[in-house]
């Protein structure tokens, strides 16, 4: 793969992560879907689309790593169903710079605790980013509800501890695939437990299709297979770049404000997390 090839899929991978963002509250901004069967058809559609691509593919390794595993499949679930929920009251923009801040913290904060050790400017960097994240979320005028934010942070721990163990587990393609299975099993517990509350309609069933299908099943194939011509620090970084395509594509399509608030806190987290992750650790 060429280095252009590899950085246009990049671009659409990021693309696509944002597009989660946009899709999930669009649907639940403008139509009349319950966050719970969201939540279902998503992760439903998200299955047979990674089915079909590694159908399609042919896949590398046995069947063990085409089964996931309970506990991903949980975390994966978990993810899915608190990014629904917050998405009924946090802007795009918003919920898309909280997800990234929470799932760069649970692995940043798995690799302290693991005996990393960070240099002056990582620590420095940690540091403005837990402050952007604090001035986020302290109360005000312009600040995102609490109930949405702390249930999209809570998403964020969950694809965080999804990754961490996704680590190293064969073809990250086939065991996606096979998560997203599992995880479809939990969705439809969610959905009847959520029944009397349910509320379907066209449009919101498009966009859940979309976002499970293309921005989670397709962008998931796409991002892996730029992900193998990326070194770590450059995979981590680039990731910067999902909550600021998300804010803009609020603006644009949703028609939301960006507030002095939210663009001195994403100066903050952004910057500080990309000093983190652009450095070097050192194990102790």
């Amino acid at each position: 793969m060429s280095r252009t090839q590899a950085l246009l899929l990049t671009l659409l991978a990021m693309i696509a992560f944002a597009g989660n963002s946009l899709l999930c509250r669009l649907a639940l901004q403008r139509t009349g879907i319950d966050p719970a069967s969201f939540t279902s058809i998503r992760i439903i559609s998200g299955a047979l689309a990674l089915w079909l691509i590694v159908r399609l593919r042919g896949g590398t390794g046995g069947a063990k790593s085409a089964s996931g595993n309970w506990p991903s499949a949980l975390a994966l679930f978990a993810y899915a169903a608190a990014f629904s929920f917050s998405y009924v009251s946090l802007p795009a923009g918003t919920g898309a710079l909280l997800l990234f801040g929470a799932v760069q913290a649970t692995m940043i904060g798995y690799g302290l605790w693991t005996g990393e050790r960070l240099g002056r400017r990582q620590t420095l960097g940690l540091i403005a980013a837990c402050c952007g994240l604090v001035g986020l979320l302290l109360p005000g005028l312009s600040a995102p509800p609490l109930h949405g934010a702390v249930l999209m942070l809570a998403a964020g721990v969950a694809w965080g501890i999804y990754s961490l163990r996704g680590k190293g587990s064969g073809d990250p393609t086939r065991v996606t695939a096979g998560n997203f299975l599992r995880a479809a099993l939990f969705t439809a517990g969610l959905s009847a437990a959520m029944l009397p509350w349910a509320s379907l309609d066209s449009s919101g069933v498009g966009y859940a299709v979309s976002s499970g299908a293309l921005t989670s099943g397709v962008g998931y194939a796409v991002w892996y297979t730029a992900l193998r011509e990326l070194r770590a620090t450059s995979a981590a970084t680039v990731q910067l770049s999902v909550p600021v395509i998300a804010a803009l594509g609020g603006i644009v399509f949703l028609g939301e404000p960006i507030t002095q608030r939210l663009l001195v806190a994403s100066a903050a987290i952004l910057g500080g997390v990309a000093l983190v992750v652009a450095g070097k650790q050192s194990v102790k």
